[in-house]
C-alpha cells in the first residue's frame, strides 16, 4: 500500500526558502517518476514539479522555474521540494504523489508565505 509522508513545510516571510521532504513506503521508489502538487486556500489542486525515476528529469510549473528544485534520494525513498525565493502567492498544503493529479497523496505539509 502506497504511504506517502509529507515534511518540512512553516511560515516564511516573502523571498524566503524552505525544503520539503516527502517519505514514500508500500512501493518499488526507485522505479517511479514522483510529483508535487500543491493546494492553495479555497482552489484545487495544481500539479507543481515532477521527476524522473533516476532524477536526472525534472519538469516544473511555469511560475516555479527558477525558484523551485525538485530532486531525490532513492536509497532513502524520499523526494524533496527546494522553495526558493517564496512569494504569497506560493501559499497552500503541499503534497507529494505518484502523479500529477495528485494521486496517493499524504496529508501535506503546509507552506504559508506572509510579511
Amino acid at each position: 500500500q502506497v504511504h506517502l509522508v509529507e515534511s518540512g513545510g512553516g511560515l516564511v516571510q516573502p523571498g524566503g526558502s524552505l525544503r520539503l521532504s516527502c517519505v514514500a513506503s508500500g512501493f518499488d521508489f526507485k522505479f517511479y517518476r514522483m510529483h508535487w502538487v500543491r493546494q492553495a486556500p479555497g482552489k484545487g489542486l495544481e500539479w507543481v514539479s515532477t521527476i524522473a525515476p533516476g532524477g536526472n528529469i525534472t519538469h516544473y510549473m511555469e511560475s516555479a522555474k527558477g525558484r523551485f528544485a525538485i530532486s531525490r534520494d532513492n536509497a532513502k525513498n524520499t523526494v524533496y521540494l527546494l522553495l526558493d525565493d517564496l512569494q504569497p502567492e506560493d501559499t497552500g498544503l503541499y503534497y507529494c504523489a505518484t502523479n500529477e493529479r495528485g494521486g496517493n497523496r499524504g496529508r501535506g505539509t503546509q507552506v504559508t508565505v506572509s510579511s
